[in-house]
Order: C-alpha cells, then structure tokens, then sequence
C-alpha cells in the first residue's frame, strides 16, 4: 500500500530522519529480485526488480534549469519510502504473457467493464483483460525485448493488478515521485549523468532512428535503472494537474506524494526514441493529450489501447513486504 501522509507539520533535519526510520523494515529487503512467470506456451519470462532506497529529494525543476515547463514547479521536498522498481520497461515479452492469457477475443469494453463490475459484486476477484490488438501493435519494430508501446494508461494498470494476482507481490504503477526520484538516483541536475554522455545512456531523437530499441543496450543509472532517459515515456500512477506541485509545496516537505486525488488524464514521465534531449530530463513530465487517441477507430475510444503511439509504454513497481 502506497503512504499517503502529508508531512504539515514537520520541521528540521532530524524529523525527517524519524520519519526515515519509521520506515525501516525488521529484516533488510534484498537489493534485487527476478520475478519469473510463466507464459501461455509454458515459456518462461523473467525481468528484475531492483530495490530503490527510501530517502528525500528535491523533485521538480529549477526555474533556470534548460527547457523547463511551468508545471515542473515550484520545487519542494518528497520523502519515499523503500520500493522496487523494474529494470527495464515493460517489454512485448512481458507484456504479451499478460494479453494471451487475459485476453477476451469477443467482448467489446462496454460488456467487458460489466462483466468486471459483476464479478466484483459477486465478491470474485476476477482480471478483466483488453480487448483485441489492432493491426501490428509493434508497428513494424519487433518485439520480444523491445519495449511494449500503444498500452493506456488503464491497460499498463490492469497489468500490473493481473501480475500482482499471479505472484502474491503488491505491483503496480511508480507514483510520479518515485519515478523522478528512481531517475535521478541521487542526482540534482537535469539528467542522472553529464548532458555530454545522453548518447551513452539513451534513445532519443539523435540516435534511435525513429523507432524504439531494445531495452538495456544503453548505460543504467546509478540505481542500476535502464532507459529511464528515453525509449518510450512511461506511465505513473498520479493524475496530471498543472497545479500539482503548487498544491504539494503547500505542505513542503511531504512523504509519499501521490498526486492529485482525481483528474481526467494522467502523467507520463522519461521521454521517448522521438524526443529532443530537452524531453529527456528527470523533471520532465509530460500528460495524455487528445491525439494520442486520434488513430482509435473506435467510438467510444478504446479504454485498452492507443494505436500508433509508439512512444508510450510503462515501467512496474513493487511495494516493499514488511518482514
């Protein structure tokens, strides 16, 4: 379960600390684990979750900071909580381990979302997959250890309920906190290493040739993170509002921010292949805007999919077991 604290009434160095330490866990998590899963072929799919410290950061940008957008401020102090995050993005691999088996070749989402509220009053605690892909969902790319794109925002969350169901763990999306914070792996400057090394750590317009590459064939952050500069934005669980960080500086510093409560669309962090180096930094933060559902020929649009948006994909995280 994600905090949800606001800190309103803290103050100094050494609150913080306690609040740290209220964290801690009675024996030490381990510092990475790989999650195998078996897909519908019997094929074993296997990624790493990597354990991100608690700590405190500074989150949003500088107002002199290169590129900066208005809703990346004004700058105030997050305290996390440990948590894993995976070492990649989501690749087709995995992703597809998730459609074959949920997918429900004739329901549209309209008797999909029934069927789901149905089973829910029936106390059933059931997984409501997507519906079918449209034409070549990897648009040509490949698969396998690319990166999945084209997934909405609520389609990259029942993922992570369905894989939840299938091990036991708490995963889900990153807050948007966690992922800034899982980016900068301890870093205060706009990228996680030097503006002059982008090449070395990502995939963007320079160098991707207009398409998604496989994932962690680039250098990983300091947290041992691949691709957070790059390859496909990646969805959080916060709802987007360009007042968000006003409202959180309100109550500076603040742990476990968790965004605002409701809104319509939500956020997407890290850049993509077609980005410029400028969509790239850690404080760049960017939300579902309506051309991203402009190639969906369905009416309502698809609550599943976003055809042809190539340059969104996501990232799972994993809560921390108190032992």
């Amino acid at each position: 379960m994600k905090c949800v604290v606001g800190l309103r009434s803290w103050a100094g160095l050494g609150c913080v600390a306690a609040l740290l330490a209220s964290f801690a866990f009675a024996q030490e998590p381990t510092k990475k684990f790989t999650e195998t899963i078996k897909n519908k072929q019997g094929k074993d799919v296997s990624f790493d979750m990597i354990l991100i410290p608690g700590g405190k950061f500074t989150m949003g940008s500088p107002q002199d900071e290169k590129g900066r957008k208005e809703h990346e401020g004004p700058q105030f102090e997050a305290v996390l909580k440990p948590f894993y995050l995976c070492s990649t993005e989501t690749t087709w691999e995995m992703f597809m381990a998730f459609y074959d088996e949920t997918v429900q070749e004739k329901r549209g989402d309209a008797a999909k979302k029934k069927a789901e509220d149905e089973a829910k009053a029936k106390g059933v605690d059931a997984i409501s997959g997507p519906t079918p892909l449209y034409g070549d969902p990897t648009l040509g790319w490949g698969a396998g250890k690319r990166p999945a794109i084209g997934a909405s925002w609520h389609c990259a969350d029942v993922f992570c309920k369905w894989l939840a169901k299938k091990t036991g763990k708490q995963y889900r999306l990153p807050t948007e906190a966690e992922w800034e914070y899982a980016c900068r792996a301890g870093t205060k400057t706009p990228y996680s290493f030097e503006a002059d090394q982008i090449e070395d750590f990502a995939w963007f317009e320079d160098n991707a040739e207009e398409k998604t590459q496989e994932v962690a064939k680039k250098k990983p952050n300091a947290f041992g993170l691949f691709d957070m500069h790059g390859n496909v934005m990646e969805w959080v669980s916060d709802f987007y509002s360009p007042k968000a960080y006003e409202e959180a500086a309100k109550n500076n510093p603040v742990t476990c921010p968790t965004g605002p409560k409701e809104g319509k669309v939500h956020v997407a962090r890290g850049g993509a292949y077609n980005s410029p180096s400028e969509g790239l930094r850690s404080a760049a933060r960017v939300f579902e805007e309506p051309f991203w559902r402009y190639e969906d020929p369905q009416e309502p649009k698809s609550l599943w999919w976003l055809p042809k948006m190539g340059f969104i994909g996501f990232r799972i995280a994993c809560d921390v077991e108190a032992k």
